[in-house]
């Protein structure tokens, strides 16, 4: 029997009696990242990566039973020794390495390769069966660098300086926000965050991840940021009356589906910028190169086609069915139809697929970023 089994509650590993990322209330849970899909209420314990442990907190409340463990240490679960080690994807989130009997699997959670100053890079581990997510995993999204990105984002406030707009910038209120905090040049102008946004910046304040000040939309700060300065808020906000307070304005979204030809013009935003946490398709194949796995599970996102590609290639890889949707709207960053894209974009070219697999097929799995 497999170590790991797909159950009603989420994955479950029996010689340990634990789930990894129940979507249902459970005993014990183990919790890769703070992301609502991943990390829900009710269960009677967790255990997370100890840089993590503010964020789920944040998340759960104080009243949930939350223990840390450092990176790279292992605990005993029932004889199955667990230990976490860093995802890359944002602070605090973590592979899980679950090791019984001389056999060890490692569940990537979300992840991306890329190098991201608000967070512990991502570390291969070695194992017999890799469970990888693939909310990406088509070979037309491949990351140009981010500092060629974020160069790209300062030009466009600069310029919206010029013409006195102010710069409106959405993006996932955890993670992504505080990358682009990191990121971006505050000696520009001021920054302004949505409250979805300032309630996480302390956890990495006190993390050690330095970030520029930010105020919140307090009348003083509107009226400072007006035509000059730098608002950053989640997709929730596009289109809400909360944002006419700033006056004139571009806006602009930071997403992997930003590589999209067509999902700007969908948001009817000025701008698009791709940059996402989670990994591309060439990183999605390093990291199965480099954990050595016999087996391959891919789970979330076009889970079907980069399995079958990895089978193409000789791994032997399955589909793992999972129910990791975003809970709260702040963190509601979907990728539109195909037929939304298309009208978006009139006369594009068909988009790229792998394996043969239509994009208007493998859409339909398509989630948060």
């Amino acid at each position: 029997m497999d170590l790991l089994q797909p159950t009603e509650n989420g994955l479950y590993c029996e010689p340990g009696d634990f789930y990894v990322d129940p979507w249902r209330p459970v005993e014990r849970a183990v919790i890769t990242h703070a992301h609502s899909d991943h990390a829900r209420s009710g269960s009677r314990s967790y255990l997370t990566a100890l840089p993590g442990v503010a964020l789920l907190r944040e998340r759960l409340g104080r009243d949930a039973s939350i223990r840390g463990l450092p990176y790279g240490e292992s605990v005993d679960m029932n004889g199955v020794r667990v230990s976490l080690h860093p995802a890359g994807h944002l602070l605090g989130s973590a592979q899980v390495r679950i090791e019984h009997h001389g056999e060890v699997w490692v569940v990537s959670g979300d992840y991306k390769l890329q190098a991201d100053p608000t967070c512990e890079p991502f570390e291969p581990v070695k194992c017999h069966v890799f469970l990888t997510e693939s909310t990406f995993g088509l070979p037309i999204y491949r990351w140009p660098a981010p500092e060629r990105v974020f160069a790209e984002i300062n030009a466009w406030w600069a310029g919206n300086q010029q013409n006195q707009r102010t710069s409106i910038l959405f993006a996932y209120a955890l993670g992504k926000a505080q990358r682009l905090l990191a990121g971006v040049d505050a000696g520009l102008g001021p920054i302004v965050v949505h409250g979805a946004v300032a309630r996480l910046v302390p956890a990495y304040t006190s993390a050690g991840v330095q970030l520029p000040e930010v105020y919140q939309a307090e009348p003083q700060w509107i009226q400072a940021v007006r035509g000059r300065g730098l608002v950053i808020a989640p997709p929730s906000a596009i289109g809400h009356p909360w944002l006419r307070k700033f006056g004139p304005a571009s806006t602009a979204f930071a997403s992997g589906w930003m590589q999209v030809r067509g999902a700007r013009r969908w948001r009817s935003l000025d701008r698009g910028f791709i940059l996402s946490d989670h990994t591309d398709w060439d990183g999605l194949i390093c990291a199965v190169h480099d954990c050595g796995a016999e087996r391959v599970g891919v789970t979330h996102g076009f889970a079907a086609p980069f399995a079958r590609w990895l089978n193409e290639q000789g791994h032997a890889s399955w589909v793992v069915p999972t129910h990791y949707e975003p809970q709260d709207e702040e963190e509601a960053e979907v990728l539109p139809s195909t037929a939304a894209l298309e009208s978006a974009s009139p006369g594009a070219a068909p988009l790229e697929s792998a394996s043969g697999v239509d994009i208007a097929v493998a859409t339909t799995e398509g989630g948060r970023e």
